[in-house]
Formats: structure tokens, sequence, C-alpha cells
């Protein structure tokens, strides 16, 4: 009778290889990783970058920036900030080639101190010693001087603000000085006119409106008596003044604005005083005779 030999199961021997197919799969898929891995790093390594030279203010230095990109993206990266009213070129939105150069030129503050001419005025100042309209310089006038100190910013040589903080007067300006006659040309009548003339004037003027050389005659007397036939006389204890020593001397306004120089304004209020006081130039004659005074 034959013998039977026992059989191994061979399941042992199955599984053994289907383990070390699955090994060898995940080796692969690995491998594929890897290789994918790699692919994707390398895609991701930066661009070249290119040196650009860039002068700020006259400064310069270089910096790198990735070619088409704009200025102010090269700019951000590098750390540079712009200040407000900074000027560049080429405009931020230009891109970045290998030639490109940049200019930037930043405010600048600084102090400055500067003098400014003060204008000087004119005045205009009366007075009596010139014809009424004319006009005659007195003192020239010159312009001062104001000293300032700005705070001052420029881009460039363009100034982009400037603050005056503190100012001062160096020289004061000096006025022009304008003197403006009032004198009327008839006031100054009398005071270098010659008696005789004054007397021939009054003589004239009688007999023109209607009055005698009696009048004349008497009113001469008169005059004579108290003022000598000066329209400046002054008696110094009363302060009469005139022709015919008005008392006050401003009585004679009635008769004319310029009755302290002009003789016929006083003269024309003799007439009118005589003749409200007494009646008539005689009458005003007879008292004076009388009592010494009128």
């Amino acid at each position: 009778m034959a013998k039977h030999r026992n059989k191994k199961p061979r399941k042992p021997i199955l599984q053994v290889i289907a383990c070390l197919i699955t090994i060898g799969l995940l080796l692969c898929f690995s491998a594929l990783n890897d290789r994918l891995y790699y692919n994707s790093t390398a895609n991701a390594v930066e661009a070249p970058k290119t040196s650009i030279k860039i002068t700020i203010n006259g400064k310069q230095r270089r910096i790198l920036a990735e070619p088409h990109k704009t200025i102010k993206a090269a700019l951000d990266e590098n750390g540079i900030t712009l200040e407000p009213d900074s000027v560049i070129s080429p405009t931020l939105e230009s891109k970045v080639k290998e030639d490109t150069a940049i200019t930037i030129t930043a405010p600048e503050t600084t102090v400055e101190t500067s003098e400014e001419p003060i204008p000087f005025s004119t005045v205009k100042k009366e007075t009596s010693t010139l014809p009424k309209g004319q006009e005659k310089t007195e003192t020239e006038g010159q312009n001062g001087v104001m000293e300032a100190t700005k705070l001052v910013i420029k881009t460039g040589d363009k100034i982009v603000h400037s603050n005056v903080f503190t100012a001062q007067v160096k020289t004061p300006p000096t006025d022009k000085v304008i003197l403006v006659g009032t004198l009327d040309p008839t006031s100054q009548l009398g005071i270098t006119t010659p008696t005789s003339e004054i007397q021939k004037w009054a003589h004239d003027y009688l007999l023109a409106n209607g009055y005698t050389e009696d009048d004349f005659t008497a009113a001469n007397h008169i005059i004579n008596h108290e003022s000598g036939w000066s329209p400046t006389a002054t008696n110094p204890s009363s302060g009469a003044y005139g022709l015919g020593q008005a008392l006050p001397g401003s009585k004679m306004s009635v008769a004319g604005a310029d009755w302290q120089t002009n003789y016929q304004t006083q003269f024309k209020w003799f007439i009118q005083y005589c003749e409200t006081g007494y009646g008539s130039i005689q009458n005003a004659y007879a008292h004076w005779v009388s009592v010494g005074n009128y």
C-alpha cells in the first residue's frame, strides 16, 4: 500500500508574494510623488531679479527688482516709502526694465532768513504858509526793512511750502510828508502891501460904493490912530486886532474868513461897524474925536 505524503499549504507563500507586490507599488508611488514635488518646487523658484540704479536727492544706490513689475512694487519690496510732494521719474506705474534708472526728489526742509521792504506811507499835512491848492514835499519817503525767518520746504528748486514763524522790523519806514496849502491868495493882502496902497484902495472903494471924500477923511483919521493902517496891528493890553481894532478880532469873520490878514476884508467890516454902531462913518469919527475911541 502506498504511503501518502502530507502537502504543505501554499497560502502563506501567496501572502508573502502579495505583500512584496504591495511594497513595490508603494515605492513606485513614493518616487512619483517625489518627482512631482521636485517639479512643482522647481517651478516655484523666484524669477531672476535685475539690479537697477536709484537716485534719491542726488545720492545713488542699487536695488534688486523683478522685470515687468511696476516701479511702485519695486520700491515697496525694497522698503522705500515716498514722502508727500516727492517727484519720481519714471512714474510709479512704469514697468521695471534692465536699464531702468529711478530718480526721486524728496522734499527738503530748510530755515531761511530774508529781508522784505516795508512800503512807506504818504501823509498830507495842511499848512497856511502855501497858497491854497499848492503842494510841496516836506520829507521824502523811505521804505523800511522787515526781517523774516521762514520754514521752507522745497522739492528740487521748487518751493512747495513756506511759512513765516518770526518777523521783526529791522528798519522802520519813513513817511513821505506833503504840505498842502490852505492860504487864500487874497488873504495875504496887507501883510506886504504898502500903507499908501491900502489907503488908496480904501478911498476908491468908498467912492465906488456911494460914499464921499468926507467919509474917507473920517475913516482915515480913525484908522490912522487905531492901527496906522496895519492889518496885523494888535493891542497888547486888550487884544484888539486889525485896521479898525476889532475886539475880539474874530468879529471880522462876518466880513470874510481871511479877516486876519486881508486889509480889504477888515476895511469892509470897519464900514459895517461904523454904520451899525453909529449910523455912519462920520458919526463914528465924531464920537472918536469926543472920547478918543469908538
